[in-house]
């Protein structure tokens, strides 16, 4: 069993930036893979990114690659957004979620998920 936790969100100005992180409990393993995915009023569960426990490895949303870094610390257990140059139409809940199939684009993948986390970005 996982527990995920999101942290992080807030008001911030267009152009600025913001890093949420992601503390999970119990239980993991080397090929469980950590996404982020973010939901605006009105509109679909979005992929943002993905990374592995195990090699780092990363996956990006077309959209976000330049602007958005995902990582982890496995020692404790953290995984982080870095977000720059942020618009208003980042504006959304940000979720985070494992899957113990690894990296993945799609939200079928993902067993566990965190309760997520406001970010507001202001113009």
């Amino acid at each position: 069993q996982v527990q995920l936790v999101e942290s992080g969100g807030e008001l911030v100005q267009a152009g600025g930036s913001l890093r949420l992180s992601c503390e999970a409990s119990g239980r993991t393993f080397s090929g469980y893979g950590m996404g982020w995915f973010r939901q605006a009023p009105g509109k679909e569960r979005e992929f943002v990114a993905a990374i592995s426990w195990s090699t780092g490895g990363t996956y990006y949303a077309d959209s976000m690659k330049g602007r958005f870094t995902i990582s982890r610390d496995n020692v404790h257990n953290t995984v982080y957004l870095q977000m720059n140059s942020l618009k208003p139409e980042d504006t959304a809940v940000y979720y985070c979620a494992a899957s113990a199939q690894g990296v993945a684009g799609s939200s079928q993948f993902y067993r566990y998920w965190g309760q997520g986390t406001q970010v507001t970005v202001s113009s």
